[in-house]
């Protein structure tokens, strides 16, 4: 057997492994395979190399229906997919029970889903990034720094953080931490994004701040994000797990909603008092349109820090929105004047807007490990993620107001 490039190792895996005798269905394979930026190496039937060392390391593992019958003695692996072209599915299940294959696949109307598992395994994604969507419920409620500071909070204590400024009158989340001036692209670069975009490769090309990556606006005059690049960058940022916090305009377009089909919780920040609820019954109705999960964060003024009293409680917010409450949010005095020397939202040892994220974070791990990480992904709307809660949880530290700041 020939091969067009050596075996993986573990530290790069390499492309997929091909079996199939099949020149046909090889071509097709090729393309796909082009088209999830990886090449493959091919192995003809029953060759050592398709029974031997290749089809145990090689990150994915794709036989042609041709060739499977000779497999079927094949030491046992995961990511091994049965393809045929044009062929009835029905009698290939047979083939694929005795191969060990996840799945039978019949081109070409699986060729969007075998680009996205080829690109899946050559990246070593695993389970989707828990994906927090947060949205202001009337002008200046905070909903950015709250977002600033559970990102900030989960790149610290857990790890792999993605931010995703999704408002591009918001004024930019790279300048609310302090990061204007750092390499990195900015959404302009992405706009043109169709079908799939690398996770690895959008991870490494953004700016990184405060441990994490943030994807925010250049000082430019864009003012949307077309929908196909909205879909295709949150995609990859969830694609390689951890957490991806979205921050959200209040006016919802078609890019908008594409970002909320991703979305497995929407925060709705609102400020204690009348007028800011009427506003966010406006925004919580398009966002539930939309997405299901939408639980309010109530965010106290600083009255409260000066010993005042809120318009209305939270619990009262909450009733009269009809959504779950999610938390309470202190007022954070000194948040201005920390922003200006560098210091980002959820920094503060003992701020609130720490406290709000260290609470929501922890809840979501505990219950990720109570459940294991065994959910797989679907492809359609994302899985709620593996340990979500099922029933609203309040997260409180107490949390955070924005200080001042949106």
């Amino acid at each position: 057997m020939t091969s067009d490039q050596p075996p993986g190792t573990a530290e790069d895996p390499g492309g997929p492994l091909i079996v199939t005798e099949d020149d046909t269905l090889l071509d097709d394979l090729l393309r796909l395979c082009a088209a999830a930026g990886t090449t493959p190496e091919v192995a003809r039937g029953g060759t050592a190399r398709s029974r031997g060392r290749g089809w145990a390391s090689a990150p994915l593992v794709i036989v042609g229906d041709d060739c499977a019958p000779r497999l079927c003695g094949a030491a046992r692996r995961d990511g091994v997919v049965l393809v045929a072209r044009g062929a009835d599915e029905r009698p290939l299940w047979q083939l694929a029970v005795a191969l060990g294959a996840e799945r039978v696949l019949v081109l070409p109307g699986g060729e969007s889903w075998l680009v996205d598992r080829i690109a899946d395994a050559v990246e070593g994604a695993g389970p989707a990034a828990v994906t927090v969507g947060v949205i202001g419920g009337s002008g200046g409620a905070g909903a950015s720094t709250l977002a600033c500071a559970l990102a900030v909070t989960a790149a610290r204590d857990h790890g792999r953080t993605i931010l995703i400024d999704a408002d591009p009158l918001g004024g930019g989340l790279d300048v609310l931490l302090g990061g204007e001036k750092e390499e990195g692209l900015r959404w302009p670069a992405f706009a043109e994004s169709r079908g799939r975009v690398a996770g690895g490769a959008l991870e490494e090309s953004l700016p990184r701040l405060h441990s994490l990556r943030v994807l925010s606006w250049d000082r430019g005059d864009a003012m949307a994000i077309p929908p196909q690049a909205m879909r295709a960058v949150v995609a990859a940022a969830r694609r390689r797990g951890g957490a991806v916090v979205v921050d959200l305009p209040r006016r919802l377009d078609d890019a908008v909603a594409e970002a909320l089909t991703q979305i497995d919780v929407g925060l709705l920040v609102v400020p204690a008092g009348l007028r800011a609820v009427a506003a966010a019954r406006r925004v919580a109705a398009g966002v539930r349109a939309v997405l299901p999960d939408v639980r309010v964060v109530a965010r106290d003024g600083p009255e409260t820090d000066a010993g005042g009293t809120p318009e209305l409680s939270p619990e009262e917010i909450a009733r009269l929105l009809g959504l779950p409450l999610a938390g309470e949010l202190d007022w954070e005095a000194g948040l201005s004047a920390d922003l200006r020397r560098g210091v980002p939202p959820g920094a503060k040892a003992r701020g609130p807007l720490r406290h709000f994220g260290e609470a929501f974070w922890e809840r979501v791990v505990l219950r990720r490990e109570q459940v294991g990480e065994g959910a797989k992904r679907s492809l359609g709307r994302p899985e709620r993620p593996a340990g979500w809660p099922e029933r609203p949880d309040r997260w409180s530290g107490r949390g955070a107001g924005a200080g001042g700041a949106s």
